[in-house]
Formats: C-alpha cells, structure tokens, sequence
C-alpha cells in the first residue's frame, strides 16, 4: 500500500466509524469496573491454562536433552517478557477495547488491524479457546472415563503430516459444551465474570505453585535428578548454532502456553485506569507466569525421567509428575487443579476475546450486531455468542496438538508486525501523548522484532511445522480480499 493510500483508507474507515457511532446513538457504554488486581489476573490467568501441564511432553520428544527443555521455556518467556515490555507503549496510548487490533489500526493501517482481528476470529483467539477446552475435557476424563476422545460420526483428512480426525467425541461434544456454559457467564456481565476470574487465578496460581515446591523439596527423586541433570542434560555435541531451528520449532508448545498475555489490552474499555494499570498487568503477569513456568518444569525433572515425561498418558504430564509423588491420589488432585485451570484460562480467554470483534463492528468492519452491548448487562453479547460458535466448530476439528499449532504463527506473525507499530508511530506521531514508553527503546522492541521474525521464518521452513504455518498465512492472506470486499459491501 502506498503512503498516499493510507490517509485515503484511514479517513474512509474514520468515517465508517462516525457513522457506525451515530446509528447507534443508544448504545451504552462499557461498565468500567477492573481494577489493576483485575487485570492481572486477567493476564495471569489467560497465560495459565493447560499448556504447562502438557506441552512439555512433546517438546522433550523433539528436543530429547532436560538442558533444551528448559532453554525452550525460558526463550519463550524472555521474548514474551520483551513483548509486554515494548507493548505497554501502546497499552497506555490506545486504552480502548480492542487491545492489539487498535494498536495495529492506528500504529499501521486500518488493513492490518483488520487483518489482525479476522485471524484472531478465525483461529488465533477461537483456536486457543478450542484447544483449551478440548484440554479440560481430557483431564476431567480422569474422573470421568467416558469422555473418550475416541472419535465417531467423523472422518479422517490427511493434508500431507499426518491423519486428522474431524468429527465428534465425548471429550470434544464435552469441550463445546465448556464453552458454552462459559460464554453464558459473560454475557451476564464483566463484573460476575471478573470475580471468577481473579478467583479461580488465585486457586490455579497457588496449584502450579504447591506442585513446583513439592517437586522440588519432599518429592524431589534423587536418581531421577542425576538422570536429568548429570551427563544427560545436555546434547552429546553440546550447545552449537545448528541447534537453534529445532529449539525454534520446539517453542511451538512454550509460545502457545505463553500466549494470551496481550488479551488484558481487548478489554481495557471497562478498566478503570487503563492508561496506568494496562502495562502493568502486561508486564507483571508475563513475569509472574515465566517464573513460574520455568520453575514447573525443573519441578517435573526432578521428579520424572525424560522417558517418562515424553511417554506421559496423553501428554498429561502434570498429573504424571504428582501420581509420581504421592501416588494415584495425586493423579485426581492434579486432574481437578487442572480443570480448574483450563476453566479459569479459557473464562479469560471468552471474555477478551469478544471485545475485539464489538471494536471492529464499531469501525464498520464485522457483524453491525457485534457492535452492540446488552441492554441489561452492558457485554457484547452478540460478539461472545458469534465466538462461541466458531470455536464449537473448532472443538471438532482436531486435537489439542493440531489446534495449538494452527495457531501460533499467526500470534507470533502479528505480534512481530505490532513492535514494527511502535517505531511506525515514533516516526508518524513524534509529539503523541505517551504515558508510558516502551522500555529501552530502540534497542528492546527492535530485538523483539527479529526475533519474531525468525520464529516466523523459521516455523515456515521446518518441515514439522510448514504446513500449519504455510495455512496460518493463508489464512492471514485471505483477509485482503474479505477487508477490500466488506468495506466495499458496508459503504465505507
């Protein structure tokens, strides 16, 4: 797009949202009422969800040596820790619901905004859901083994890495109905859905936090330990360049468990302070959970071998971590925190996630209705239902694993694109009110930019991962044609 097109296109899209605003003279506003606490546990608990308990599995069966295991998570989060560190710029200047999709709007153009919001709706917010769901559906198994994950009234596609069952199960029809239930709750209002919200943080908090001292202390194994941390901790060859695509590829699983921290930024219209207290959840709640990751994982070490680990039953290896410790009992205590977990995530997850898609229908770019709020409850009702029926479509679609790597190049992809929006605005907005400057600029956010950049890349070009980031970007692409075709179609 040319820099002449942009004034065009943001002045065409600025009219569409006057418009947008003044056929809807009636609607009422946001209640603000999240606090910084609030919004912490908003992050904190859009981060934790199933992703620690699990994915540490699979990114040991493909890094094989504990030293990488814990090099994957502590990469995650350090550029994680990066991005919150440079978003907070933009939190603290676009304090309005929408988060990252206002970022984009502004920072780029209306396009990439769009493009950012039609690709969260379309897998990375809704996939996230899915895939949560679908993972608090497989530990509440534990207790109840009828939810098979078995699949029936399906079939199977092959798209060139293997087969994918599509259809239904007890553990998906299980997931959906998770979602609904929670989709319920927050159309009946942010206040209800917040104090669940910090509640049930708090409990999972504190379950991640007893496992990682237990781990650590009473049921540390001492055999276990000289295993993990002695000859074997490291490759054979030792730590070399050519390592850095696989542990790239592996950072799959530790970015998606990361992933959610900007979703605090989709619902900062009913903040009470969001200038003030948005960076700080970001940055504090990103640090909180990357302490506490890295922390899980030398916890499940110390307890667990790297076989054991990789072989746990359907990855689930929190539970296999406490089982190990204090026997079955500690299979049903693991099981019921982790559910309780995943509840919590995916309640956060829900709620955010809606406010983006109502600040699109207000700029005229998405359903007019999902830019409405209930009457009574003052929640984008409208938007949390349309999400809900697109992640029970995407319960169905695969496994955990499958929806957790749909997603995550495309997170990444615009989270690279947003830091590029920070030096955007430096440039086009010099004198712009900035509350809170992104810290060590330029240096951090342009580090946050390459590295990004080259998770991108990389994820392309690694044969494991280039189908599900080559359709990630599809997916991405086909925006243009939808953004150029719906403004066409709304008059703006």
């Amino acid at each position: 797009m040319s820099d002449s097109a942009r004034p065009r296109e943001a002045a065409a899209t600025s009219a569409g949202r006057v418009a947008a605003e003044s056929g809807r003279e009636s609607a009422t506003e946001f209640a603000k009422v999240l606090t910084r606490l609030d919004g912490t546990a908003l992050c904190v608990g859009s981060m934790i969800g199933s992703g620690i308990f699990i994915v540490s599995a699979n990114i040991l069966r493909q890094v094989e040596a504990p030293g990488l295991l814990l090099l994957v998570w502590t990469l995650a989060g350090a550029v994680t820790l990066m991005g919150a560190l440079s978003y907070g710029e933009l939190a603290a200047m676009f304090p309005k619901a929408g988060g990252q999709y206002v970022y984009l709007r502004e920072a780029i153009s209306p396009l990439f905004g769009y493009l950012y919001g039609w690709t969260l709706f379309m897998v990375i917010q809704t996939g996230t859901i899915a895939a949560v769901a679908v993972a608090f559906a497989r530990f509440t198994a534990v207790f109840v083994p009828a939810l098979s994950a078995d699949v029936f009234l399906g079939t199977t596609i092959n798209l060139g890495s293997g087969p994918i069952e599509v259809g239904l199960s007890a553990q998906r029809l299980f997931a959906v109905a998770s979602v609904i239930v929670l989709t319920w709750i927050n159309v009946r209002g942010v206040h209800t859905a917040a104090v669940i919200q910090t509640t049930l943080t708090i409990v999972k908090t504190a379950a991640l936090i007893g496992l990682i001292l237990l781990g650590l202390t009473f049921g540390r194994n001492a055999d276990v330990v000289a295993a993990n941390f002695g000859s074997g901790f490291l490759p054979a060859e030792g730590l070399s360049l050519s390592l850095l695509p696989l542990v790239g590829a592996a950072m799959v699983g530790s970015l998606f468990s990361m992933d959610a921290w900007n979703n605090v930024g989709f619902a900062s219209g009913e903040m009470k302070d969001p200038a003030k207290d948005l960076p700080f959840a970001m940055v504090a709640g990103v640090l909180i959970v990357t302490v506490l990751y890295v922390l899980a994982n030398a916890a499940y070490l110390s307890v667990l071998t790297g076989a054991a680990i990789q072989t746990a039953p359907e990855d689930r290896v929190g539970t296999a971590a406490l089982q190990a410790m204090v026997g079955d009992a500690g299979l049903y205590v693991m099981a019921g925190a982790i559910m309780i977990s995943t509840f919590g995530c995916n309640n956060g997850l829900i709620l955010s996630g809606a406010r983006v898609y109502y600040a699109m229908a207000r700029d005229n770019l998405f359903f007019r209705k999902t830019g409405e709020l209930h009457p009574q409850y003052r929640t984008p009702a409208f938007a949390l239902v349309a999400q809900a029926i697109w992640t029970c479509v995407l319960c169905l679609s695969g496994t955990y694993s499958e929806l957790l790597n749909y997603v995550i190049f495309a997170a990444v992809l615009f989270y690279m694109i947003t830091g590029i929006g920070i030096f955007a605005l430096r440039e086009r907005r010099p004198d712009a009110e900035r509350p809170v400057k992104a810290v060590a600029y330029p240096w951090l956010p342009a580090i946050y930019v390459v590295l990004t950049a080259l998770i991108c890349i990389n994820l392309l070009v690694q044969p494991a991962q280039q189908r599900y980031a080559g359709l990630g970007l599809i997916i991405v692409a086909l925006g243009v044609p939808v953004y150029y075709g719906w403004r066409r179609f709304a008059g703006s």
